[in-house]
């Protein structure tokens, strides 16, 4: 095997170093946002009032049909023309937080929907009702068993971000791209690039394993 490729690669690892930790910076800001903006949705949607259920699932259903990089298309190319203009990194993260918000919230309704009635009927019974209902009784077992789910969405949302190129987004997708096409070391720029997204998978499989263990120590 000809290592030549790998040990330029090796020579421009600040590029590549410095595209990881900008994908690193955008995964967890896209992450938390879309956790939050998921929640908000989730909770609206068992609120069980007609006139916020269908519009907010409708979005939800739209969201999710769309491909992402159109998406990413539409908020950096297609908005500028309504007057509205990002710059590309928050182009990116937007594009992220609303593309996975739409599935962290479908996730948790769907845990909510596999929970057992009678809890939840109880504690109406017992006067919790609206933000206390959810949050004190709704949400503690909802989350412990989406948890690896919502671990596999964070996964995809770091291969999401390698789609962020499109947008000129230095992450990287981009710094394997550009180092490969500056001294053409396709293969090797691109495997190291991989090997790297595979080391974020990993941590977030190890953190979801973790979590896992210490709910069912705790159930």
């Amino acid at each position: 095997m000809n290592f030549h490729g790998f040990e330029i690669v090796w020579s421009q690892r600040d590029q590549m170093l410095s595209g990881l930790a900008l994908t690193l910076q955008i995964v967890v800001i896209s992450s938390v946002l879309a956790g939050i903006v998921g929640f908000a949705a989730f909770w609206l949607l068992v609120q069980g009032r007609s006139s916020v259920v269908r519009p907010m699932k409708t979005a939800i259903d739209l969201i999710r049909a769309v491909p992402f990089m159109l998406l990413c298309y539409l908020i950096y190319y297609g908005l500028p023309s309504l007057g509205v203009t990002f710059s590309n990194m928050t182009a990116g993260v937007t594009a992220l937080t609303i593309y996975n918000a739409a599935y962290v919230a479908e996730l948790l309704r769907g845990s909510w929907k596999a929970q057992p009635a009678e809890a939840n009927e109880a504690a109406r019974a017992l006067g919790f009702h609206g933000w206390k209902l959810v949050t004190r009784i709704i949400l503690p077992p909802v989350f412990l068993d989406a948890v690896p789910m919502l671990g596999n969405q964070m996964i995809q949302v770091i291969k999401d971000s390698a789609f962020l190129v499109i947008i000129t987004v230095q992450e990287l997708t981009y710094a394997a791209n550009e180092i490969q096409a500056t001294f053409y070391v396709p293969f090797a720029s691109f495997i190291c690039a991989i090997l790297f997204y595979w080391i974020l998978c990993l941590g977030v499989e190890g953190g979801v394993r973790s979590l896992v263990r210490v709910a069912e120590s705790r159930r």
